[in-house]
């Protein structure tokens, strides 16, 4: 029905706007889904995790933003952290910015050499120096700015990085992954409307009930996945997403099962693929030269990230470029992608036809060189509106489009430029040795073409460059909800204890850099390097958890182990069983027992403000160990966890003498009499239920039979 449509559209393009409202998209109880742990609890990851500086600092997003906050509160470090984020957003900066941080460059260094030039070598400083005082810092990144960079970090590993790990702030990291390794089910999200399916069950929208985060949840229906033989294929493709890492790939974010399904959470992706904005909004008349100069120059960086993986896609097409609310794009769906060793090569006729390179139709040994020319077959196709080798709705059998791709030459029109045209016919060579991108220098070669001249690399890859086309936030770029074809009932499989066991190794829960990026929505501008905090923060759950100190100075609750973590709270249980408790002896146990049943206890909030930032008193950060007295502020946290006590209930001791009942009355008399004694007995071993609707409601349940 057009209604329903019409109600799943609505409801999912209000979910889209709540998240990007942290007061919208938030749970009520976002707070206690991200209460942070008690530190004795989690002290013992540090045992678990890799404590090195390229880890924690170069990897973790919420550990690097620790690190920053730990060398804020001394002089010299924060000087150093300044200096890598000036440097980084030099790098990414436009034109008409340059002026304005040269300046400040010039100013930093001048201001600052005293304190940090036995940190860099003198030549480099010099010549950045003058670089900058001329003007001409064209080549400033590669010649000066790199090694003064790796300078400054060498110098953050040692004692620095050190300090930090005796921090406090390294106690809040440690909760922070404590927070990471929850368990993850479907109770963690709301779900949407269905987006399309994939090859084992569909794919819909979902958002995650603590930060408002909006992904898409890809289901692989259990039983069809094992009629069809498909586990390896699940477990490969969800293998190679854990070791993704990209702006311009798909990302897995959460892996969870229900009792049908086996579900991977991945980006969302709201405008639309790459197909239809080809075939059915420009009328297959294609993208325009701009806007297809755009889309390739993010998919080269997204096949540069995979193939530094040592990963080949094998499937590039249209559907399997996704846009995104911004205008972005990402590779998506990498099913078929496989990782090939070192020196190897790989051999497998998988793709789709016309879109497979000669090497793979022929089924010989290939490595990268497949993946380019899926790209000349994809740039091809947006400018000229379809694919190189069969256009669009042309009837014709798969064995000709294999022989086309094998033996005949694309054609162009006026709608190639001359740079365009060269791109296109390099790399849709039919040899992978003259292909462009299958020589040693790879993705350099492609990104150093002519037709790719203008492109700013940095700042795209920083994912700072406008896109030229924005989706409508108010369209659902889907098919509606009942035009999504449903899958049939599967039958005659059943659920073995292996299979279990395989969904236990499938599912991982949260992976650890997008739950972070979700926590704190902290963005890389360069992903590979120390970037500026400056960052773009939308639900500000981090910011809003990360308290250290108290308006009296005394550290937050879960940070002391002077004041011991709380006692877990009972389980919930059903709503029949909190009508039908057990009373304790006194009357005043059962007082607070009925207090307890109709008030769902939730954890303590402090209403006294806190502050963020250590006091003079009381802040233990980087100053302190690094040019006060030795001290630790974890000094007195134990080694090995102590795990909380947790006081057992007392047994309701029931006491109340049996009635005795005369032997000779009939039988009938003597059933309806322990009835009644029966009810009398679940009465008086229960509390009264304040409610008056309840109460009469219970009367009713037991037969109870008032005086």
């Amino acid at each position: 029905m057009e209604l329903e449509n019409i109600v799943a559209n609505t409801v999912y393009i209000k979910a889209k706007k709540s998240g990007l409202d942290k007061d919208k998209g938030r749970s009520k109880k976002w707070r206690t889904l991200l209460a942070l742990p008690h530190i004795l609890t989690c002290w013992h990851l540090q045992n678990e995790l890799e404590l090195t500086y390229d880890y924690i600092v170069g990897q973790q997003p919420i550990g690097k933003r620790l690190f920053w906050s730990f060398c804020d509160s001394d002089e010299k470090l924060c000087r150093i952290t300044g200096l890598l984020d000036l440097i980084n957003e030099f790098e990414v900066c436009q034109d008409r910015e340059r002026a304005m941080l040269r300046e400040q460059l010039l100013q930093h260094f001048s201001s600052e050499v005293l304190q940090i030039s036995c940190l860099i070598e003198g030549k480099n400083l010099e010549c950045l120096q003058e670089s900058l005082r001329s003007g001409s810092d064209e080549g400033s990144s590669e010649t000066f700015f790199k090694p003064i960079a790796s300078d400054l970090e060498n110098y953050l590993k040692e004692l620095p990085f050190t300090a930090f790990i005796r921090s406090i702030y390294f106690a809040r990291y440690l909760q922070w992954k404590a927070l990471e390794r929850l368990p993850v089910t479907k109770h963690t999200f709301r779900m949407y409307r269905v987006l399309g399916k994939g090859g084992f069950g569909e794919v819909c929208a979902c958002q995650v009930r603590a930060t408002g985060k909006l992904y898409a949840c890809k289901k692989l229906e259990k039983k069809r996945m094992k009629k069809r033989h498909g586990e390896n294929m699940a477990l490969t493709e969800k293998d190679i997403l854990q070791k993704v890492n990209s702006r311009f790939v798909v990302n897995l974010a959460y892996t969870f099962e229900t009792k049908e399904s086996l579900c991977l959470v991945l980006t969302i992706m709201n405008g639309g693929d790459l197909k239809f904005h080809i075939h059915n909004m420009t009328n297959a008349t294609g993208l325009g030269e701009c806007r297809s100069r755009f889309y390739a120059a993010e998919i080269a960086l997204g096949l540069e990230h995979l193939h530094s993986k040592r990963i080949v896609y094998r499937d590039l097409k249209p559907e399997n470029i996704l846009i995104d609310d911004q205008g972005h794009v990402r590779i998506s769906d990498l099913g078929l992608a496989v990782v090939i060793p070192p020196d190897g090569s790989v051999k497998g006729r998988v793709g789709t036809a016309g879109y497979m390179a000669p090497e793979v139709v022929m089924n010989t040994r290939y490595t990268f060189s497949s993946d380019w020319f899926g790209f000349g077959c994809l740039v091809y196709e947006m400018i000229m509106g379809h694919a190189p080798f069969r256009k669009r709705k042309e009837r014709v059998k798969r064995e000709e489009v294999d022989r086309r791709v094998c033996e005949e030459s694309e054609e162009y029109n006026e709608q190639f430029s001359e740079s365009a045209k060269m791109l296109c016919h390099m790399l849709l060579q039919k040899d992978p040795a003259h292909r462009l991108g299958s020589d040693p220098e790879g993705s350099a070669a492609v990104k150093s073409h002519s037709w790719f001249a203008h492109v700013n690399w940095a700042r795209l890859e920083a994912g700072l460059e406008e896109p030229p086309f924005m989706p409508d936030p108010h369209a659902v770029y889907a098919k509606d909800v009942l035009d999504i074809e449903q899958f049939s009932t599967v039958k005659g499989v059943t659920i073995d204890v292996q299979d279990v066991a395989f969904y236990t190794r499938f599912c991982s829960g949260a992976e650890s850099i997008p739950w972070q990026n979700e926590a704190s929505f902290f963005r890389e501008i360069v992903p590979a390097r120390l970037t500026s905090l400056s960052v773009m923060i939308e639900t500000e759950c981090f910011d809003d958890l990360n308290e250290f100190f108290e308006l009296d100075g005394r550290l937050v609750e879960n940070l002391d182990r002077n004041r011991p973590p709380p006692a877990a709270p009972p389980p919930r249980t059903s709503i029949f069983k909190r009508f039908f408790r057990k009373s304790n002896s006194s009357s005043q146990s059962v007082t607070a027992g009925i207090q307890t049943t109709h008030g769902r206890t939730q954890p303590s909030i402090s209403t006294t403000s806190r502050s963020l930032t250590p006091t003079a008193d009381s802040a233990v950060g980087s100053h302190a160990v690094l040019h006060g007295p030795t001290v630790d502020p974890l000094e007195s946290l134990p080694e090995w966890v102590y795990p909380p006590t947790s006081s057992n209930p007392i047994p309701v001791d029931d006491n109340t003498p049996e009635p005795v009942v005369d032997a000779s009355i009939d039988i009938n008399h003597k059933l309806a009499t322990e009835d009644k004694i029966r009810s009398a007995q679940l009465l008086i071993n229960h509390e009264p239920v304040p409610h008056s609707r309840a109460s009469h409601l219970f009367v009713c349940c037991t037969g109870a039979f008032s005086e």
